[in-house]
């Protein structure tokens, strides 16, 4: 972004006031802080406009491909490190289908990747996208998978080198498909593709990452701006030198050539289920898999899910009274933090036990018992308004709450504020199938 002296050099000086600040230094200053839109400013100029935007634009290019809520957004990107604020944007993760099985086993891989989907810690984990791919098909038949696929609610990705069948299949999508790909020796017949059909554009095939960017720069001053970069990596070690050069160069350099997402193609052997890692880890914008073995897919899903969580805002699930089992007004009842995975361990822990239960979820900001406790997140206090706010009374007739184990010490203020018998439960979650045999006797 530049400092707010270069902003000012580029605004009209009327000081106005209309944008709602009395100067236009001060108009700056704000925008250099990022706190208010170029667009408050009736009277800048067309010029000044296109060099602000360009200048302040993201590194990584905002990428976007499909179409309503199911879209998916790649790049807009400001951090190499996670732990400097987050990443955004999780990798796309997409299956192939190959063209040359027949239109009958692309529409049975369509259903299969909408059932390639699980829940994890309250969050539901799917894979985003599905490419239909060329191969030694016919142009209609590649038009009319493309045209199947699109009809879906995921985002497509549409692979080919041919210029015209691409161009037909592109025509059979109105949910703006990403078209892979751009490379040497068909960059001007494919930008042309991509123009009149307002799509997204890969470009790979280049052999050095320089090559790669007058690629890019190529298709951009032709006018095509949405790209998404392939650099070559035929080892799972040149997919890594190169990925890290690339957001390096787009986040280090504000390199503009390299400042777009990127996409790795991977084949069935080992080492592309290393490369797969390797993408999601670093730092692919896309990975798209043949039709790899599910017991990889998933831990890969699960993989991306932990790197794209912001690692300053616990996952959390929404406090209130959950139900484990069917339990009646003569089933305990036990409390546990908001922090998802504390709440997905105890109630994995009371299923074991085989019987029903009440689950008080106490609002502690996202915090694990011992770090709210510690915190005063969890108090004596908070888990009484809980049970209030909760009408834990009306659904459970023992009169008993069972706390964490590690929290022993609230227990007597806790039977003052309540009136309610409080049992000391197990100190750990693991314990909680045996502790929950005794309560039943």
């Amino acid at each position: 972004m530049p400092t707010a002296m270069e902003i000012y050099k580029l605004l009209p000086k009327k000081n106005c006031g209309e944008c709602k600040f009395p100067t236009c230094l001060a108009f700056a200053m704000q925008l250099a802080n990022l706190k208010v839109a170029l667009e408050a400013c009736p009277y800048v100029s067309p010029e000044a406009k296109a060099a602000l935007e360009e200048s302040g634009a993201p590194p990584v290019r905002l990428v976007t491909f499909g179409a309503g809520e199911s879209a998916a957004k790649t790049g807009d990107e400001t951090q190499l490190f996670r732990h400097d604020k987050t990443f955004y944007h999780p990798t796309v993760l997409g299956l192939v289908l190959d063209c040359a099985q027949g239109l009958d086993k692309v529409r049975a891989g369509l259903d299969d990747v909408k059932g390639l989907v699980f829940e994890r810690v309250g969050q539901q984990v799917r894979v985003d996208a599905v490419a239909v791919k060329q191969s030694v098909a016919s142009a209609d038949v590649f038009a009319e998978a493309a045209e199947a696929a699109c009809s879906q609610a995921l985002p497509v990705v549409l692979m080919s080198e041919d210029a015209k069948a691409m161009a037909g299949a592109a025509a059979k999508c109105k949910s703006r498909p990403l078209l892979y790909k751009a490379t040497p020796a068909n960059i001007d017949a494919m930008v042309e593709v991509a123009k009149s059909s307002g799509c997204p554009l890969v470009i790979g095939g280049a052999p050095n990452l320089d090559e790669l960017g007058h690629l890019a720069e190529k298709a951009k001053k032709a006018g095509v701006q949405d790209i998404v970069l392939e650099p070559a990596a035929s080892t799972a070690a040149e997919l890594l030198q190169n990925m890290t050069t690339i957001r390096r160069a787009a986040i280090r350099k504000k390199h503009r050539p390299l400042g777009y997402p990127t996409i790795a193609v991977l084949g069935r052997s080992q080492s592309d289920q290393l490369r797969g890692a390797l993408g999601v880890m670093k730092y692919s914008s896309i990975v798209l898999m043949d039709d790899l073995p599910r017991e990889f897919v998933y831990p890969l899903m699960a993989l991306r899910q932990n790197i794209f969580t912001d690692p300053q805002v616990p996952i959390q699930v929404k406090p209130g009274l959950y139900t484990v089992g069917e339990p009646t007004e003569k089933s305990p009842v036990m409390f546990t933090t908001n922090f998802s995975l504390t709440y997905f361990t105890v109630r994995a822990d009371i299923e074991k036990s085989k019987m029903p239960a009440w689950l008080l979820v106490v609002d502690t900001e996202g915090q694990s018992v011992m770090t709210a406790f510690a915190a005063g997140k969890l108090t004596p206090e908070s888990v009484a308004k809980a049970i209030e706010t909760e009408k834990v009374k009306e659904k459970s007739k023992r009169n008993e709450i069972v706390i964490p184990g590690m929290v022993s010490r609230m227990s007597g203020k806790l039977n003052e504020l309540t009136e309610m018998k409080v049992t000391v439960g197990s100190r750990e979650s693991s314990g909680i199938p045996k502790m929950m045999r005794t309560l039943s006797q």
